[in-house]
């Protein structure tokens, strides 16, 4: 479930609002700025949202299934994270009515896969859910980093 929840949230929903977007309104914005923008949305929005929601809630999970924490005295410090995840993923979710929003939550959400990316990295011990998450957060901070440093040099 966890596996098929990243696909869908950081390919295929992306891929698809592009696709759709694009032919629609095919003079309305370039693909460059689909790109950005939907995954923007997706992968920083409702993921990092929906990770907030779930490490506010049930920080057990992340707790135990991520970071092989066991009992409930890790759980304040996921929650933590959770706050972090939820406000990023807020500021991802509102970027799509706000469109001026879109580069800095890309550039925010970004440099946030980027260091979880670099942390699960170093974990010479990771199992199969945070290799599936060492492998989305850094293809999503590269595929960010480009749309960032791309909308800052035009």
């Amino acid at each position: 479930m966890y596996l098929l929840s990243i696909v869908l949230v950081m390919l295929v929903f992306p891929l698809a609002t592009i696709g759709v977007e694009a032919a629609v309104h095919p003079d309305a914005a370039s693909l460059f700025w689909l790109t950005g923008k939907w995954f923007t949305f997706f992968a920083v929005g409702v993921r990092l949202f929906l990770a907030g929601v779930r490490q506010t809630t049930k920080p057990s999970f992340t707790a135990s299934a991520i970071f092989k924490l066991d009992g409930p005295g890790a759980y304040p410090l996921v929650r933590e994270v959770g706050f972090g995840n939820l406000s990023i993923g807020t500021l991802g979710l509102a970027s799509l009515i706000m469109p001026a929003w879109v580069v800095p939550a890309a550039l925010v959400g970004g440099l946030y896969y980027g260091l979880a990316g670099a942390g699960h990295v170093i974990n010479p011990e990771r199992n199969m859910k945070e290799q599936v998450a060492l492998v989305s957060d850094l293809l999503i901070f590269v595929l960010l980093a480009v749309f960032v440093i791309g909308s800052l040099a035009f």
